[in-house]
């Protein structure tokens, strides 16, 4: 009898969700470090470890403030954590096997294929280099247009603001360096400044994904977009146009957010909320005022999330646009799922149900275990609240209504458990537990049944 081998180069989920866990591992030891904290002490394991997997799962939830806390070390770990976590580590290990000249061989383009989201093989080592020299570039314009809002308000350290600021925009990771402006405040002073757009730019270039963003560059030579690159353009136009119009209306009047701001600010922080809340984790406004309502658009903006293959979390645009046009195709009285004149496979339809299902029982167990651990003097969670900060989890937004700074460890530990869960994404994790768990025998010949549905 042959005897199987083990590899974790034959389970591309399993490597992608080991490389996350060994990341978050390193970036945590590091944090603990009295060198990374400006008070000259140990971290708390449980606050280093938080950080390191809402900095690796590009999030931006945090326990304490990224400058007040971190001296330059621990923010240059952050920021590391930032990039790798929103390339992805086999990403750049793949990149530099690449540069070096050195082949892919057919498990490697398998893992490739996998954590780029390439749609074969031959696209992989061409999608790696974009992947890799797109962020970048766009990483560092992004940095030049912000040195002079940076630059001029604090010297030479605003070099490295701009840096930060890009890259964690880019990653949509949430991450700033502005609590020197007041502990968690984030960008709530520049809803006057051009720095919102900047932002703004970054983080929808990044939650596009690289797969339309080649599209894009090559279509002056095409003259035609994919399937994929229209369903995503299109969406995510109509959830940043809902979600600028649903901010507008609901948060005009409201003192405590956009209420005192001139007119133009007022839709400039609408626009920026509604961009932001897709999976970035910025804030102009404070979170923990907008009203309940705001709060509940804000959740079906971030679970939806950013498009497959990007830097962004949640469900995906494009999981939400199959689930509805099968709702509609169902309707019409269709056997399959149509989207543009194209007939979907089953099997995304099957992935895009999974995908939802897991997502939201996460959400609610989370939910639950903050509304019923988390007590601030004798006050507890709104199930508003801890239903935004699970999604914020899961969706690696970062956005926060106040309920990670007061939450307590059995929370904590939950919600980095959903920052993880949401990062490498539902499917790929299952599929890391299932490895090694035995084959289905997909020609065994089944009974059909019958269930009454709807």
């Amino acid at each position: 009898m042959q005897k199987k081998h083990f590899s974790l180069s034959a389970n591309p989920a399993r490597v992608i969700t080991g490389s996350f866990l060994g990341v978050i591992i390193t970036g945590t030891l590091l944090l603990m470090l009295p060198l990374s904290a400006k008070n000259g002490a140990v971290t708390n394991f449980f606050d280093a470890l938080f950080t390191a997997t809402s900095a690796t799962c590009v999030t931006g939830l945090i326990v304490v403030d990224t400058y007040t806390h971190w001296t330059f070390f621990g923010q240059g770990v952050i920021l590391s954590l930032i990039q790798i976590g929103g390339l992805g580590l086999v990403t750049l290990t793949l990149f530099f096997n690449l540069l070096i000249r050195r082949k892919l061989g057919l498990r490697t383009l398998q893992l490739a294929q996998e954590s780029t989201s390439a749609s074969n093989f031959e696209d992989t080592p061409r999608l790696l280099r974009g992947i890799v020299g797109i962020s970048l570039t766009v990483e560092a314009i992004g940095a030049v247009l912000l040195l002079p809002a940076f630059v001029p308000k604090y010297g030479m350290e605003g070099i490295f603001i701009s840096v930060f600021t890009s890259v964690s925009a880019f990653c949509n990771a949430g991450f700033d360096l502005l609590g020197r402006e007041g502990p968690y405040s984030s960008l709530i002073h520049y809803n006057g400044s051009y720095v919102l757009l900047v932002v703004s730019a970054l983080i929808i270039i990044g939650g596009l994904g690289f797969m339309v963003l080649f599209d894009l560059l090559h279509y002056h030579k095409s003259k035609k977009l994919r399937l994929h690159s229209r369903v995503v353009l299109l969406s995510t136009a109509c959830l940043l146009f809902i979600g600028t119009l649903g901010f507008a209306a609901l948060e005009w009047h409201n003192p405590a957010t956009m209420g005192n701001l001139p007119v133009w600010q007022k839709l400039n922080a609408a626009f920026f909320q509604s961009v932001s809340t897709r999976t970035a984790g910025f804030n102009s406004i404070d979170i923990a005022s907008m009203n309940e309502i705001s709060k509940v658009l804000s959740i079906g903006l971030m679970f939806i999330g950013a498009a497959p293959g990007s830097t962004g979390g949640g469900i995906k645009v494009t999981t939400i646009v199959v689930l509805i046009m099968t709702a509609v195709s169902v309707a019409r009285g269709y056997d399959d799922t149509i989207i543009m004149k194209h007939k979907i496979k089953r099997q995304v339809v099957n992935k895009s149900l999974t995908v939802v299902f897991i997502g939201f029982l996460a959400v609610l167990l989370a939910s639950g275990v903050i509304i019923y651990t988390t007590h601030d003097g004798g006050v507890t969670a709104s199930t508003v609240d801890a239903l935004f900060e699970s999604t914020s989890a899961f969706a690696t937004v970062g956005l926060s209504s106040g309920i990670t700074a007061i939450a307590n460890l059995p929370s904590k530990l939950l919600l980095i458990a959903t920052m993880f869960l949401g990062r490498i994404g539902p499917i790929s994790f299952l599929l890391s537990l299932a490895a090694g768990s035995g084959k289905v025998n997909r020609k065994q010949v089944m009974p059909e049944g019958h269930l009454n549905v709807g």
